[in-house]
């Protein structure tokens, strides 16, 4: 009997993920199952690097394009959702190939979400009178204290994303802990992290990718998604490219200074997911290095899906 697993194609943000689950498609019969918060939403094409529509016919992605950049996502949205694409990718005989960067989304889907006590007005409140007296870095530093885990999965600039997990944080007391504390998907999971060995070329490829991105479009999808005049919490205006661009676009910054700040944005969220992403002892890591870099990732991880699908 064989035994099809599902597959995690994990990394930092320009390690090459795209590239290598394209280049795995010519190897196994997979589908690709996007974990990506920012590139749910419809209209946020260049600046979140969504896959092609070559590249997506090439191999269709799931989970892209489900959003308006009015709507929020969660977590537990993304897990049902991953779910019944699984599902599916399963009853057509593939292999479910998850590709993405947003490391949480990875661990509801794996573990089950953390138990989450309702909202505390009073909390709050003054949770974000701390905000304004200390500011927002000095309730991430508690919360990297309190729950580094989920610290690492939020960006240090979100102040409502920090402050709900600091809310929860204080509520109970401790950590947050799964529903279950084992894994909950039914299936063998193989989890790769594909990087490049040196760190100066995973610099190098964000600063490029963002610089293409700014010729390429940004600047267009920010117009049109700051022009829409969402409220202020709504989270598609606080992705890393689309904020630096508002804060051009509004006079707060030169645009000089847009693609230097893009590129540390960028950078610092790279830092993050490897940060998770090393904490995880069954990840397997890939040299996602040279020019022939998803093509060897992309063979390593054919093979230990034919080795298990074989059951050798």
């Amino acid at each position: 009997m064989t035994t099809r697993p599902v597959v995690f194609l994990m990394g930092p943000t320009g390690a090459g993920k795209t590239a290598t689950a394209l280049a795995l498609c010519a190897l196994a019969p997979i589908e690709a199952i996007s974990v990506d918060a920012a590139q749910i939403y419809r209209g946020l094409d260049i600046g979140t690097a969504k896959p092609t529509a070559g590249e997506r016919r090439a191999l269709p992605h799931s989970l892209i394009d489900i959003r308006s950049v009015a709507e929020s996502y969660s977590a537990a949205a993304f897990a049902e959702d991953a779910r019944r694409a699984i599902e599916a990718a399963r009853e057509r005989d593939r292999v479910p190939v998850l590709v993405g960067g947003s490391s949480f989304y990875f661990h509801a889907l794996e573990y089950g979400l953390p138990e989450i006590p309702p909202s505390d007005p009073a909390l709050r409140a003054a949770l974000l009178a701390e905000r304004d007296a200390k500011g927002l870095p000095a309730l991430y530093g508690e919360l990297m204290r309190r729950d580094p885990q989920r610290a690492l999965a939020i960006a240090p600039t979100d102040p409502q994303r920090i402050v709900r997990a600091l809310e929860i944080a204080r509520t109970l007391g401790r950590v947050p802990q799964a529903v279950a504390p084992a894994p909950v998907l039914p299936y063998p999971v193989l989890k790769f992290a594909i990087n490049p060995r040196e760190r100066g070329e995973l610099h190098r490829r964000i600063a490029v990718r963002f610089h293409r991105i700014l010729t390429r479009g940004l600047m267009e999808e920010a117009a049109w998604l700051f022009g829409l005049n969402l409220p202020a919490t709504a989270p598609a205006l606080r992705l890393v490219g689309y904020r630096q661009a508002g804060e051009y676009l509004r006079g707060k910054i030169p645009y000089n200074e847009l693609a230097a700040q893009g590129v540390v944005a960028t950078r610092q969220l790279a830092k993050r997911q490897l940060t998770w992403l090393r904490a995880d002892p069954a990840v397997r890591w890939l040299d996602a290095g040279g020019p022939r870099g998803p093509e060897s990732c992309a063979a390593i991880i054919g093979d230990a899906i034919d080795a298990m699908a074989h059951g050798s």
